[in-house]
């Protein structure tokens, strides 16, 4: 950080502002929503400050500046766009006020973030001055996810904080019952504009609770690797989360987003390298469960596609414990897209089968063959050292040796990897991969990645 977020209570608090046009006005504007007592230094001002000098929430002081103006300030900004602004830096700087210069970062102590409003709730964003019609994007972003009367909840949680200390006083039964008036019935009713509705549900939850009552854990979907394919659901468990147990193959770029303070496990489990059991996972996430935390097993790609979270949600509801499932976007779909390959097709292929390629020895034939002569596409997740048998076993089920296939190596990364040819070369191509997760593509659609695949080799 190149400067240290924070925000201000001026509240009462006497602010000057140097300068008489928009500049000012919109600064103005913002301190008197923050309670400052606004005194503007200028000879003129433009139609919007009169009106307010008019009404008397603005003191209007119709002189030139000098420093004896900055007495009893606690706050200075200077907003004329002349050499002014500098003389106001340096004065109130002299004296140890905070001033601010608008657009001159270089002489100013703070700057004025781009704001986001919903009642108490205020978000502000910095660019340190470099991109300020970036911040505007970044806002507009952010005002998208977040509801109106966000505020409103906020004002209501205000109002029950001192009850709901008072009845739950320990610290981890108290978290879990904001939680779920946050995620609940409760902010339901305040999104809807039902404020009496949401002030009686807070009070049936407050009535019902059990400080015995154990913890929850969710399963959540990673994704492929990029980031930017996370749920906003699985971003919220993330942020929510007491643990998250997660596996090898997910992203450092999405563990990113897991709480500063939340604890990380890793559990990962690789062909070959099998960190911890499935009994021992199923263990930790029950005990950690028990204990009131609010736990989360985030799983690459999405818990019910060959994720082993089936498996995981029966061991942990046969125990008493909540389990609620985030899905993800599953590498089939994700690495597909990616690479350009659309997995269905009007003209090529009507279905999908997504299939294991952790294939058991004696297996007599893979049953999806049939789908593949169909001209069915087949995903195969896992398969890339089984990529000869996949390959034979095709072959001898009478599948065409010419049928395009394609491999995604690291699929949505910023290192993916894609190679692209036919069915009789498949071990080949699986050669020319490294540790990476592996998608295998079985279909006329995989044709659409040959010109990625060349691209990258070219550029290679």
């Amino acid at each position: 950080m190149q400067s240290f977020p924070g925000f201000l209570n001026l509240q009462d608090r006497a602010v000057l502002v140097v300068g008489g046009g928009e500049n000012a006005a919109r600064k103005i504007r913002l301190l008197l929503k923050a309670g400052a007592r606004v005194q503007v230094v200028a000879s003129d001002l433009n139609a919007e400050l009169s009106v307010l000098v008019a009404e008397g929430n603005v003191i209007h002081r119709a002189a030139v500046f000098t420093p004896a103006l900055l007495d009893g300030m606690r706050l200075v900004i200077a907003a004329t766009g002349e050499a002014t602004d500098e003389i106001v830096a340096t004065a109130a700087q002299a004296r140890g006020l905070l001033v601010n210069v608008v657009d001159r970062a270089d002489l100013s102590d703070f700057t004025v973030p781009a704001i986001i409003e919903r009642g108490d709730i205020t978000i502000g964003i910095s660019s340190n001055g470099t991109a300020p019609l970036l911040l505007g994007r970044i806002r507009a972003q952010i005002e998208a996810l977040l509801p109106a009367r966000l505020g409103d909840l906020a004002a209501l949680a205000g109002e029950f904080r001192g009850t709901v200390a008072r009845v739950i006083r320990d610290a981890a039964p108290r978290k879990r019952f904001w939680e779920r008036v946050f995620d609940g019935a409760v902010s339901a009713k305040v999104y809807a504009g039902d404020r009496s509705g949401a002030r009686s549900a807070l009070m049936a939850e407050l009535n019902a609770v059990q400080d015995s009552v154990s913890g929850h854990v969710h399963l959540v979907g990673a994704g492929p690797g990029d980031p930017d394919l996370l749920t906003i659901a699985a971003q919220r468990a993330l942020m929510d989360a007491d643990i998250v147990l997660y596996d090898a193959l997910v992203a450092p770029e999405i563990l990113d987003r897991v709480r500063r303070d939340a604890e990380r496990v890793p559990v990962g489990k690789r062909k070959g390298r099998h960190s911890v059991g499935q009994d021992e996972i199923n263990a930790q996430l029950a005990a950690h469960a028990i204990l009131g935390k609010r736990v989360v097993r985030l799983k690459a790609g999405d818990p019910f596609i060959f994720g082993r979270g089936g498996e995981e949600m029966d061991y942990l509801q046969q125990r008493g414990i909540t389990v609620s499932v985030i899905p993800g976007i599953t590498a089939a779909l994700g690495c597909a897209a990616s690479a350009g390959i659309p997995l269905t097709h009007r003209d090529l292929s009507h279905g999908i089968s997504l299939v294991s390629g952790q294939l058991k020895d004696g297996t007599a034939q893979i049953a999806w063959a049939d789908r593949a002569r169909a001209g069915e596409t087949i995903v195969v997740y896992m398969g890339l050292s089984q990529a000869a048998t996949i390959r034979d076993r095709l072959l001898d089920a009478g599948v065409a040796p010419t049928l395009p296939v394609a491999l995604i190596e690291n699929g949505t990364r910023s290192d993916q990897q894609v190679s692209a040819g036919q069915l009789y070369g498949l071990p080949a191509l699986a050669a020319q991969h490294g540790d990476g997760p592996v998608l295998l593509i079985i279909g006329k659609v995989a044709a659409y990645a040959q010109a990625t695949a060349t691209q990258q080799r070219r550029s290679a």
